[in-house]
């Protein structure tokens, strides 16, 4: 690699350090962190939101990407956030007797299963690890999204499948969105009192985890 060319990926690897250090941060304020003209600063940042590394918000600013997410989900999930989480997957598991899933968010606007304990029912939700759902109409994408309401949990009746309900909630570290557990279960089997039941569980299980998550002791 010439000097040039590594130069480039310096360049790019200290702004994509400086948005996910910030959070969410403008281009200005991200040209000057690296010390950069603001025209290769944008040069660089819309490679980066073009590979899924940061977006771009309405307002302009920047942001870690899904495919950042992804990948950091992967090397700390694959590693340690499937641990982390199993013996709470297994304990909803054996309190609901449904499939429970793990999920990330993945590439283009879609959620990555990593993870699942299957039920115990002759009839359930089979294994889709590995599989990418999309975030629209998904209670997995609605978690994703930062649209779970006070309750801590979403139900989504037959949404990706049309005989499935999902219940999500959102599992976080310092604020963030890192993961999401859910319950799928056929829908001829859940009425709005059991999912109900489902997502204060599922909810119970998100904080417990998102706490240990933040304050390091789940790791």
């Amino acid at each position: 690699m010439s000097e040039q060319s590594t130069r480039t990926v310096e360049r790019a690897l200290s702004l994509l350090a400086t948005v996910c250090e910030k959070g969410s941060t403008s281009l200005s304020d991200a040209s000057r962190a690296v010390d950069l003209a603001p025209s290769t600063a944008l040069r660089l940042l819309r490679t980066l939101e073009a590979s899924g590394f940061v977006r771009r918000e309405d307002e302009g600013r920047y942001r870690a990407g899904p495919r950042l997410m992804q990948l950091g989900a992967q090397a700390l999930g694959h590693e340690s956030l499937i641990d982390v989480c199993h013996d709470e997957m297994v304990g909803l598991e054996q309190a609901t007797g449904e499939s429970v899933y793990l999920s990330v968010e993945g590439h283009a606007a879609s959620a990555l299963y990593i993870s699942i304990v299957e039920g115990s029912h002759s009839v359930r939700h089979s294994n889709w690890v590995g599989r990418t759902i999309p975030l629209a109409g998904s209670a997995a994408g609605l978690v994703l999204r930062g649209e779970t309401p006070d309750s801590g949990y979403v139900i989504v009746e037959r949404g990706i499948e049309r005989d499935v309900t999902a219940v999500a909630s959102p599992v976080t570290a310092a604020g963030r969105i890192v993961a999401v557990i859910s319950i799928l279960v056929p829908s001829y089997r859940m009425d709005e009192q059991s999912a109900q039941q489902c997502g204060v569980l599922l909810a119970a299980a998100a904080r417990r985890l998102s706490s240990g998550l933040t304050d390091g002791t789940a790791l």
